[in-house]
């Protein structure tokens, strides 16, 4: 049985508070001195080149990576938390998920249901409908070795959202989705599924945290944006203040442009073609 705790009606149960992180690894800095604060409902991406830290940041919020400054969330200091308490908290995608073992996807997914009070059936019916959120009704039963990359991301994203199913509890704070990378290995019909699942998480309610390497896409679906470059932070802010020509350019040391769709009339991330 889960352990449970009681929460507060402050507001500071709805947000994840970052001050001050740093994350060495040996005499390597990866993340400097990082302050930010997100709030639950509210879709956050979090950018910037291959190398600028984004990856260790997400693990330090997580409680994965040691960091001196503080972490809390929904009020609490993650390092405090145990793991029990963190899992009914906070879903979390890493980048890559190593399974070693002959499992099919719907026993996969069941890593996901930790609330114990799910009987049988009610498990059949959260597996079923956890598979259809992420565009793979019918594969219960199918090994989960067999499936291509992308399948088998969509099926760690289900026992992902099985884990922290309920956006906002009855009877705790807002959950949390963690996502790294999350779109890397799916074809873009799928990449815009997922992310509107991610968004709709928010809309209800939920917290959503997520590495993104596509602009295009942080664009049309997050609320706020921070980048990283070189383990610090850039810039911090709504996503129309942050996704400016000029500064992705710096953060990415290359000439982008921000334009405008010509069929949709949305804005869109471009590469300056000097030609």
């Amino acid at each position: 049985m889960l352990q449970h705790m009681t929460f507060s009606s402050d507001a500071s149960v709805c947000e994840l508070h970052v001050n001050r992180v740093t994350v060495q690894m040996g005499k390597t800095t990866i993340v400097s001195n990082l302050s930010f604060d997100a709030k639950a409902g509210e879709f956050l991406a979090i950018i910037g080149p291959s190398g600028s830290g984004k990856t260790t940041l997400l693990r330090a919020m997580t409680g994965e990576l040691v960091c001196s400054g503080d972490v809390f969330l929904a009020g609490q200091d993650v390092r405090g938390l145990s793991p029990e308490i963190q899992a009914e908290m906070r879903g979390v995608l890493p980048q890559a998920s190593q399974i070693s073992f002959p499992l099919n996807v719907a026993e996969v997914i069941g890593l996901g249901l930790i609330d114990r009070r799910h009987n049988k059936n009610a498990r059949t019916r959260r597996l079923a409908e956890a598979l259809s959120k992420v565009g793979l009704s019918g594969f219960e039963g199918r090994n989960y070795q067999d499936l291509s990359g992308g399948e088998q991301q969509r099926v760690q994203l289900a026992r992902v959202l099985c884990q922290v199913w309920e956006p906002v509890p009855i009877d705790g704070p807002p959950r949390w989705l963690f996502l790294d990378e999350p779109v890397s290995s799916l074809d873009i019909k799928h990449q815009y599924q997922i992310m509107q699942l991610a968004a709709e998480y928010a809309a209800r309610g939920g917290g959503v945290v997520a590495v993104m390497h596509d602009l295009n896409l942080t664009l049309t679906f997050a609320d706020k944006v921070l980048v990283m470059q070189k383990g610090q932070r850039l810039a911090f802010g709504a996503t129309e203040e942050v996704m400016r020509s000029d500064l992705l350019s710096k953060a990415y040391d290359f000439p982008l442009s921000l334009t405008r769709c010509a069929v949709a009339g949305a804005p869109i991330v471009v590469p300056f073609n000097g030609r």
